[in-house]
């Protein structure tokens, strides 16, 4: 399945971040109790995966959250569509389908599902999503906001 290798392309960026089997699990917080867990979420088929799964563990207090992240909401295989594999099972990847040499999930765009974790994470380890690892949707161009009016003096002006 080459789960690091598919952690690694999200560019997570938690420093004591690690894969064991096809779990991504990391500590955001120093000194916290607090763990997330990132895996995989299965399909009807055989070795198929439609998304991901982000839960905040406690470490004494077990689970305290968790959200499925789809494949198909984040638009992450939108681009190979109408290649044989894609039409197969468009929004998921499937490890038994895949090129010989190359990953299951290729053609990956993995820019919606990375914001998404983001958000998520900002929510349960705010700070913690470091500059090291930019976004898509930090490189975008702000506007400006327009300033309020001047105000006004009890005088009226034609």
């Amino acid at each position: 399945m080459h789960a690091p290798e598919f952690f690694a392309e999200l560019r997570l960026p938690f420093p004591s971040g690690t894969t064991v089997g096809t779990t991504y699990y990391a500590t955001p917080i120093a000194g916290s109790p607090l763990r997330l867990q990132i895996g995989f979420t299965a399909t009807q088929y055989r070795n198929a995966y439609g998304g991901l799964r982000l839960t905040v563990m406690h470490m004494e207090r077990g689970k305290i959250d968790a959200v499925a992240l789809s494949f198909a909401d984040h638009g992450t295989f939108r681009r190979r569509q109408g290649q044989l594999h894609g039409r197969n099972m468009p929004d998921t990847f499937n490890i038994t389908l895949a090129s010989p040499g190359k990953p299951s999930w290729e053609g990956a765009d993995f820019t919606g599902l990375r914001d998404a974790i983001e958000r998520y994470a900002g929510i349960w380890f705010p700070g913690t999503w470091t500059a090291s690892a930019p976004s898509r949707a930090a490189s975008r161009s702000a506007h400006a906001t327009p300033s309020p009016p001047a105000a006004r003096s009890g005088a009226r002006t034609r």
